[in-house]
């Protein structure tokens, strides 16, 4: 798609949305809605692009900068979509096509936007809008054609008459046109309207007034071209792109145990014969393996998981989870906690930048935090990593073949070195050597008839 110039008009207030964030950043399956119209760009190649922004500028703007190669451009009075156009018009250059699309169209498809720009090339046309045909057009620009089936016009519902309301073919508010053809007419265009605006629909008009050929290419799903006005069609939205997800991972050999209970974003991606249980939330770039059952009720963020791992019930952040790992239920993986194979993480344990490593067992009620776990080590049950002495976090080492008991505390930084043990009820301040039983807590003693002796007391 060499010598195509997208622009993306992204400045609009967005007031229907009631929000303090501008439109173009509220999210649908984790990525804001105008993220979605650069990911289709990127996609098909466009040599360059340009995102026109204005309402929330800094916000929008912080947001772009993160994504490479993407020209910002300020529109700081709102004066309509032709106006937008004008603020980049030192982007365009002659020899090459102009591709312009809105920010809040997330779920137009790549192959649409292909054929739209293929139709305009193969037809040699001057300008191309990508149309569609609605049942009731209400709100929409309407396309008006001539005898030839070319468009001479785009008239915005608010100015249209009855009989051009009665049209239900309309503009999605994507044109591809060649760029000396835009930049000239961009200069002819006049406000004289209801909205007192610059339209860049009127370039259409322009343009065939002056003889040129403008065609249109309909877009037979029409929710590609759904626009994101307020938050009831951002959720419409939304649904409509879960769908698509789900259908591509399951056409790619994932197993979904009733599809609608889970939410997945976007950049998720899971490999084939892996199961989604009901009622998991899968976000960010996490990334799962084969083999794998996830669920039920996962919530995974940014995590990468890898073959035949089981999580069930459990959250994890930012982590990495190595192959025939078993997770939960009730686990919390907080952020850089990196487990390895063959482990096994319980219920109600908590692991926090720590490394667990293969073979190693943390089955039940503990908290590893800010440690490094070796191989084959049994953690018992309600054994505590105390890793905050109230200023600083310190560092806790179990080495391999290591056996911590039941109710242990491991106050860092301290060390258990290879296959030593450490009796349960122990609070270890010091090292233990390898091969050394470690024990600290106080001798038992029993204290005979003290039950009595308490409740005469009370008497």
């Amino acid at each position: 798609m060499n010598k195509i110039n997208a622009i993306v008009l992204a400045a609009g207030a967005g007031t229907r949305m009631k929000s303090k964030t501008p439109k173009v950043l509220h999210k649908i399956s984790g990525v804001p809605l105008v993220g979605h119209v650069v990911d289709l760009l990127e996609v098909i190649k466009v040599a360059k692009i340009s995102v026109v922004i204005g309402h929330g500028r800094e916000q929008v703007e912080t947001y772009l900068q993160s994504r490479e190669g993407v020209n910002i451009v300020y529109q700081e009075q709102r004066l309509g979509t032709g106006h937008a156009v004008m603020m980049a018009k030192e982007t365009i250059k002659d020899d090459e096509d102009v591709l312009v699309l809105t920010g809040d169209t997330p779920l137009l498809r790549t192959e649409t936007v292909e054929a739209l720009i293929a139709h305009h090339r193969n037809g040699n046309y001057d300008a191309t809008v990508l149309t569609a045909s609605f049942a009731d057009p209400t709100g929409y620009g309407r396309i008006v054609r001539d005898a030839s089936h070319l468009i001479t016009g785009i008239v915005e519902h608010r100015d249209a008459n009855d009989e051009q309301r009665l049209i239900k073919e309309i503009n999605s508010g994507i044109i591809c046109m060649k760029g000396h053809l835009l930049t000239r007419f961009l200069d002819e265009l006049k406000n004289d309207n209801v909205q007192g605006e610059y339209y860049l629909t009127d370039v259409i008009g322009l343009l065939s007034s002056n003889g040129y050929r403008v065609s249109g290419y309909i877009v037979e799903d029409t929710t590609e071209i759904m626009g994101i006005n307020n938050r009831v069609q951002l959720a419409e939205a939304d649904a409509i792109l879960q769908t698509r997800i789900k259908v591509a991972h399951m056409e790619n050999g994932v197993t979904f145990i009733n599809p609608e209970s889970s939410y997945l974003e976007k950049y998720v991606r899971i490999d084939l014969d892996t199961t989604i249980e009901p009622g998991c939330v899968l976000r960010g770039r996490t990334v799962i393996g084969s083999d794998c059952v996830i669920g039920p009720n996962a919530d995974i963020t940014n995590t990468e998981i890898k073959d035949a791992v089981e999580v069930k019930n459990s959250t994890l952040l930012d982590s990495m989870v190595a192959s025939h790992t078993k997770i939960g239920p009730y686990a919390y993986l907080r952020p850089n906690s990196c487990i390895g194979e063959h482990v096994k993480i319980g219920d109600f344990v908590e692991v926090k930048n720590a490394v667990v490593g293969d073979g190693s067992k943390v089955s039940h009620l503990s908290y590893i935090g800010d440690g490094e776990i070796g191989k084959n080590v049994n953690i018992g049950c309600g054994v505590v990593f105390v890793n905050y002495d109230g200023k600083n976090k310190h560092k806790t080492t179990v080495k391999d073949g290591a056996f911590v008991g039941c109710n242990v505390n491991l106050v860092a930084p301290v060390t258990v070195e290879a296959g030593a043990y450490v009796a349960a009820g122990s609070t270890i301040t010091k090292d233990v050597p390898e091969m050394s039983l470690g024990v600290a807590r106080a001798k038992q003693s029993n204290i005979e008839k003290w039950v009595e002796k308490k409740v005469h007391l009370k008497k």
